[in-house]
């Protein structure tokens, strides 16, 4: 590559805003943070409730209300436009900033998430679990759900990552978001309405949101591309980032980094 001369425009990287899921928080994006960090901006918060984010004064927090806070941050941090990327509620929450401010939005990542509003029976799973939080506490959650969160084949340091973040979080905050979840619109139309690059990745063991899935919003996607990462489940960017990352560095550098 030829070196920059005083001629040539320096034309920087667009930032990645990167979105984590629940009931986790900002670190579960450490491994894409140190890749990246070196070449572009990485923003990785945790959201309200969640890690070191003050607890908002509502009962339910609604992913319109997450978006909003991206948003702010956005304004905050001085950023036009970047690649919007989340997982599971994190993917959800980045098709609501989509809806809400599409023209700041120059490409997508969802990863292990869907597109579809909550059934009946998923709203009433959803508030009985808040319920059950906020008597019981993250523990006994984090024990049935960690190997699902992960495959449990999973290497023992990630696990054990995984179920600090869950015990960590306050009860209170997971509760607002699952309240919030359970009253989701449906995305599935925005999807084949949205233009700009996508990139869709599922782990091939992921319960929570299948493969079946991820092929079902890429079809639905005008312009995306579908990864399948082996041996892992609900958080491929933990269980195996050195390919999540190869997967996330060709779609940056094929689709966002060399568009007009």
């Amino acid at each position: 590559m030829a070196p920059l001369t005083p001629n040539t425009p320096f034309i920087p990287l667009a930032p990645l805003v990167l979105i984590h899921g629940h009931p986790f928080d900002h670190t579960m994006w450490t491994q894409q943070i140190e890749e990246f960090s070196a070449t572009r901006q990485v923003i990785a918060p945790d959201l309200r409730g969640y890690g070191t984010s003050p607890l908002a004064p509502d009962a339910v927090t609604p992913l319109s209300r997450f978006a909003q806070d991206i948003e702010a941050l956005l304004d905050e941090a001085k950023v036009e436009s970047c690649v919007l990327g989340g997982l599971s509620m994190g993917g959800q929450i980045v098709m609501e900033c989509c809806a809400r401010f599409p023209e700041r939005v120059r490409g997508v990542v969802l990863a292990d998430t869907f597109p579809a509003p909550e059934t009946p029976e998923g709203h009433v799973a959803r508030n009985a679990m808040a319920d059950r939080l906020l008597g019981e506490g993250m523990g006994g959650y984090s024990d049935e759900v960690l190997e699902k969160m992960v495959a449990p084949y999973a290497d023992a340091g990630v696990k054990a990552h995984v179920r600090r973040m869950m015990t960590a979080t306050d009860p209170r905050g997971a509760a607002a978001a699952l309240r919030g979840r359970a009253l989701r619109p449906d995305y599935r139309p925005l999807l084949t309405r949205l233009t700009v690059p996508a990139l869709v990745v599922v782990g091939a063991d992921d319960e929570f949101t299948p493969v079946a899935d991820a092929e079902a919003m890429h079809a639905a996607l005008p312009d995306s591309t579908l990864q399948v990462i082996e041996h892992a489940a609900h958080m491929p960017n933990l269980e195996r980032p050195t390919e999540f990352n190869r997967a996330l560095a060709d779609f940056l550098a094929a689709r966002i980094d060399t568009a007009p």
